[in-house]
């Protein structure tokens, strides 16, 4: 690792730390608007393999919100896009990329591999749920992000277990499915308080500032998580 690159993290953070975060690993599942921060924040942190799993494209409409969107990188693979700028961050970072659709069928795939921590930001609610339990099964240590759309404060956004969410239509689905399976382990999640502004239409609206300041504190959380 290029130690220069890092030389003000040190400061804060100090060496035995760092050369901790360069051995390990994050997988980061879905790196869009909340995802594609995470990602930038962790390969700007020294975390020595980064897990990229998605299946999607760049599309003009993610330009708004999400990192790795520009008029250059429309209708290429995420995970390619954000390999090469996380080469280009720290070329001793280790990447893997998955790019399929992670469901029921196929999430075993995502435990191949090593895994310290894992952030769920992805937006399939199936495959949340599965997260959940998978992760207290196997003693992965894990943070979910819940819904950042139709949102406009960031000021609003908090770390908290999945059980103290409020105003988060998706936290609110997430709270009933761990209530009806008797799920009882802890539950850390990225949700917002505000109440969500009312568009009239299924798709979410989003904004620059939300998602990205979501992924920030995500990855904040990760690593004092793991220089604990």
């Amino acid at each position: 690792m290029n130690t220069t690159k890092f030389s003000r993290l040190e400061k804060v953070i100090g060496k035995d730390n760092l050369d901790k975060l360069k051995g390990k690993s994050v997988l980061i599942l879905g790196i869009g608007g909340v995802g594609g921060y995470v990602v930038e924040a962790l390969a700007r942190s020294g975390i020595g393999t980064l897990i990229l799993v998605d299946f999607d494209k760049v599309d003009e409409s993610n330009i708004n919100r999400q990192i790795i969107a520009l008029d250059s990188t429309i209708g290429k693979l995420k995970v390619d896009v954000l390999e090469k700028r996380i080469k280009d961050i720290n070329e001793g970072c280790k990447v893997i990329k998955i790019d399929k659709f992670i469901e029921l069928d196929n999430i075993d795939e995502l435990f191949n591999y090593e895994i310290d921590y894992l952030v769920d930001a992805c937006d399939y609610i199936p495959t949340k749920k599965a997260i959940v339990k998978e992760c207290l099964k196997r003693k992965i240590k894990f943070i979910s992000s819940m819904g950042t759309g139709n949102k406009l404060d960031p000021s609003k956004l908090e770390i908290t277990d999945l059980r103290k969410t409020v105003n988060d239509p998706l936290a609110r689905i997430m709270r009933k499915f761990i209530k009806d399976e008797k799920i009882t382990g802890k539950i850390t999640v990225l949700s917002s308080t505000e109440v969500p502004v009312k568009t009239g239409e299924s798709t979410p609206g989003s904004t620059a500032f939300v998602p990205s300041s979501a992924g920030l504190l995500i990855a904040s959380y990760v690593v004092r998580s793991l220089i604990k």
